[in-house]
């Protein structure tokens, strides 16, 4: 495979079209949920397009996702992959980072969310989904999504950058919407617009985690922002007081929007399959409905972590990641330059039928290690990333979704309500269109 400037010169550039001036197909990109789907089917798992005022190559397949994420990881930038918005917004956090710069940094945070410290925050993810879920039994009917999304807020303002449950969560919650609204608007920074709301917000936010960072400081905890406030790497040097702010707000980002979309996914899923809501309760069951759960209880609940693994392939959260081209490649053929640059697509690998036999079919049985004629590979399952730069955040995740998904089957039953639209809609993550409308009740004893 030709890698340098005199042997990709020749190549052609990947079939496509770059649109209209300036805007190039941007608009189409954000409103068509199947741009990037009806684009390979014509041109295949490469094509150029022109979005977010770049000229972009768009790569699909698992080929693809281990030629991005991994073999010829060294070709491609995090930090010019992101559009400004998000540069400004959440700062120079670990997803703009790269290098030893970006190594050192997620060595540093790592223990935060792995091993001891995940058992340390069981007692606090099932104390505020307890309290969540007593308060939709006593509403019955309700609109899922934001109550969804208040209950992974609070759990990763409380566990992340050390809030208080109650009315600081819930200004916390109202300034973090102000700030999500401004990854995804003009840049104009004036104090009327929603980006210039966006970067007030920011301000507060970053103001809220320095004072809580030197609290942690001088009295360490272990939640996460409390054990990242400890760690130091092997010289002894730590994260400074303005790394933790923006590492702790990209956590904060990170932590709630993408698990708030799966267990909605999830809660749906189960809805519209009867039969493997039986089955996933039967297990819960089994275990003991009265069994605390735990990190050992968790353990032995391995059907749900199939059914788990089901919903991040069929309902992957985002669509794709970005990255800036710092090395001009070669892909099937194609010359991609320098300065360009690409996306890989997640649903293409996701549904790839020689990974995945009838993909279109809800089974979380495909992942039972026992049945042949599932054979997926790392890079057709990319819901979390992949390679070196896999998501620092992803054992912290399943765990939250694992508890949230077994105190719903153990007590609760939920139905859909009639006269919604449940389209999925991409943007800022995978949602119901209409927000998930539901009947939420206790099962009876």
């Amino acid at each position: 495979m030709p890698t340098d400037r005199s042997a990709t010169a020749s190549l052609p550039l990947p079939p496509g079209t770059s649109g209209l001036p300036w805007i190039g197909e941007t608009i189409s990109f954000l409103i068509d949920p199947d741009f990037a789907t009806k684009r390979r089917r014509q041109h295949g798992a490469i094509f150029r397009t022109h979005i977010i005022g770049r000229p972009t190559v768009v790569m699909s397949g698992a080929a693809a996702n281990k030629f991005i994420l991994a073999t010829n990881f060294d070709k491609f930038s995090w930090r010019d992959g992101w559009p400004d918005n998000f540069k400004e917004l959440l700062g120079a956090s670990l997803f703009l980072q790269e290098g030893a710069e970006h190594q050192r940094n997620r060595r540093l945070m790592m223990p935060a969310f792995h091993g001891k410290a995940l058992t340390n925050y069981v007692a606090t993810m099932n104390e505020i989904t307890d309290r969540y879920l007593a308060q939709w039994t006593h509403t019955g009917n309700l609109t899922w999504l934001p109550e969804l999304k208040n209950l992974t807020f609070e759990i990763a303002s409380v566990l992340l950058i050390g809030s208080e449950p109650g009315a600081e969560t819930t200004e916390l919650s109202r300034l973090f919407g102000e700030l999500t609204n401004g990854l995804f608007t003009l840049p104009l920074n004036w104090s009327y617009t929603t980006y210039g709301r966006a970067i007030a917000a920011r301000d507060l936010l970053l103001a809220h985690i320095e004072k809580v960072v030197l609290e942690r400081q001088q009295q360490p905890t272990q939640d996460a922002l409390g054990l990242l406030v400890q760690s130091q790497d092997e010289e002894g040097n730590r994260l400074s007081v303005a790394e933790l702010k923006v590492q702790a707000l990209l956590l904060l980002f990170a932590g709630h929007e993408t698990t708030t979309s799966l267990i909605t996914s999830l809660c749906l899923a189960l809805a519209r399959h009867p039969e493997i809501l039986a089955t996933a309760r039967a297990e819960q069951a089994h275990i003991g409905t009265d069994t605390p759960i735990s990190i050992d209880s968790l353990k032995q609940m391995t059907y749900l972590d199939r059914v788990l693994r089901e919903v991040e392939r069929m309902y992957p959260p985002i669509g794709g990641g970005f990255r800036g081209v710092v090395t001009e490649f070669e892909f099937n053929g194609y010359r991609v330059p320098k300065g360009w640059q690409v996306l890989y697509r997640i649903p293409e690998a996701h549904f790839d039928e020689s990974a995945y036999p009838a993909p279109e079919t809800f089974d979380p049985d495909r992942f039972d290690p026992d049945r042949s004629d599932s054979k997926p590979s790392d890079y057709t399952f990319v819901t979390y990333g992949g390679g070196a730069r896999i998501c620092i955040g992803m054992a912290f995740a399943q765990m939250e979704l694992k508890i949230i998904a077994a105190k719903l089957l153990r007590h609760y039953s939920w139905e859909l309500l009639p006269n919604q639209n449940l389209t999925l809609d991409p943007i800022p993550t995978l949602h119901p269109r209409d927000g998930l409308k539901v009947n939420f009740q206790k099962l009876a004893v």
